[in-house]
């Protein structure tokens, strides 16, 4: 029996007390353990958003922060801005120089097979052998004909072709697809960008222009041509935000050397 009078037995005891601080009921003991229960587990995950509490009466799951809560808002569209700290010179960065792995490989190829070829039958003929009728027939054509013959001047201006285009990748780097980024410091991390990330990272900030439907980015060593298609606004409002933007994007990319942005808007197609 309590102070309001009996219980009905369809109805559970108040578990809770008043303002004075009784409890009512034959479980108060248990339902004031439950509630300091709840108000610790409460004041434990206070600031965190969970996800329900379970059926019986477990806490509540809970949302961790991850990597990408603590990002800044300026590098969710994958390019952020990182400036040199005070004091800290700017090297220069050259561009990489490819390995030529399939020109070197070819040409050793080529060279040691012929010279093997040659130092074969030039043993042949020393041990009184004959030689090969391939290079019979060569050196008695390379005796009978003139200078001037066709086949001659053929010969002679493919290996003049073959020999300036080794020269050409002997004394070029290669390496196209990589745009060097700027190094801070003599002991800085050597890095580059491919072209094809920075294209994509490009076109989602054209994208995210108001009245661009489309866009495409050729991103090159030393040109960035966009061109970008509105179906609203004025071309040159798009023109100016787009090429402010595209601007913003290229700065953000931190690259040694960045091109020259040329940047097209027309009107979309209406059919399109």
């Amino acid at each position: 029996m309590s102070d309001h009078g009996p219980v009905p037995p369809d109805r559970p005891a108040d578990r809770r007390g008043d303002g004075d601080g009784e409890s009512h009921g034959p479980g108060s003991d248990a339902g004031s353990a439950s509630g300091a229960g709840s108000a610790a587990g409460a004041s434990r995950f206070d600031g965190s958003e969970g996800f329900g509490e379970g059926s019986d009466g477990s806490e509540p799951t809970v949302k961790l922060p991850t990597a990408l809560d603590t990002l800044p808002p300026e590098a969710a569209s994958g390019a952020s801005l990182y400036p040199p700290a005070p004091g800290e010179p700017a090297v220069h960065a050259k561009r990489f120089w490819s390995g030529r792995r399939i020109p070197a490989a070819l040409t050793a190829a080529v060279c040691t097979g012929l010279t093997g070829l040659f130092l074969y039958d030039i043993a042949a003929v020393r041990t009184d052998r004959q030689a090969m009728a391939w290079r019979k027939g060569l050196a008695h054509q390379l005796a009978t004909r003139h200078l001037d013959d066709t086949w001659i001047i053929l010969g002679a201006s493919v290996a003049a072709a073959l020999g300036l285009w080794l020269l050409v990748l002997a004394a070029t780097p290669g390496e196209r697809e990589l745009l060097p980024m700027a190094r801070r410091g003599p002991h800085a991390v050597r890095a580059g960008l491919d072209r094809h990330a920075a294209e994509l990272v490009l076109r989602d900030r054209a994208m995210e222009v108001p009245g661009v439907r489309w866009s495409r980015v050729k991103v090159g060593r030393r040109k960035i041509r966009a061109r970008a298609a509105s179906h609203f606004r004025e071309l040159d409002d798009v023109r100016r935000d787009l090429t402010g933007a595209l601007e913003g994007a290229v700065r953000q990319l931190g690259l040694a050397k960045p091109p020259t942005l040329r940047v097209h808007v027309h009107r979309a197609d209406k059919k399109a």
